[in-house]
């Protein structure tokens, strides 16, 4: 699989409401991880929020979204990422690391608790990056 660049928005709390919006204006397929069954939940707070939705419509149009911790903290988290995804980990990770460079590192790219490895930064003009890299498929 190519490496794919894809719009990420950030919502504050409203991220399951507002892809089931899109579904009904794109169609496709829709899914959804909140942060409990994520394996990323903090406290009884965030449990319920979207760790993770991606929407892939028939025509191609892909996005994500999370409600980040901006639900909690409204300044933790942009309301748009560019996020880098496929299985070439060699590309990605050199990608990572480039975009890195004179930026911030906000989470380093490690294996996630779904498998794949993940990382998140910010380069050096401000634009925030996430880029995962898809684990191997049994």
């Amino acid at each position: 699989m190519q490496s794919q660049l894809n719009p990420y928005l950030g919502f504050g709390g409203n991220c399951q409401e507002a892809m089931e919006f899109y579904k009904s204006v794109f169609g496709g397929k829709l899914e959804m991880t909140n942060y409990l069954d994520g394996g990323m939940s903090q406290s009884a707070d965030d449990e319920k929020l979207i760790m993770h939705a991606m929407l892939q419509a028939d025509n191609g149009i892909t996005f994500m979204a999370s409600d980040g911790r901006t639900a909690l903290t409204p300044e933790a988290e942009p309301a748009v990422q560019l996020s880098l995804s496929g299985d070439n980990h060699d590309e990605l990770t050199a990608y990572f690391t480039k975009l890195s460079v004179d930026g911030t590192i906000r989470e380093p790219l490690v294996q996630a608790p779904w498998g794949d490895t993940f990382g998140m930064l910010t380069d050096k003009f401000g634009i925030n990056w996430m880029v995962n890299i898809r684990g191997k498929q049994g």
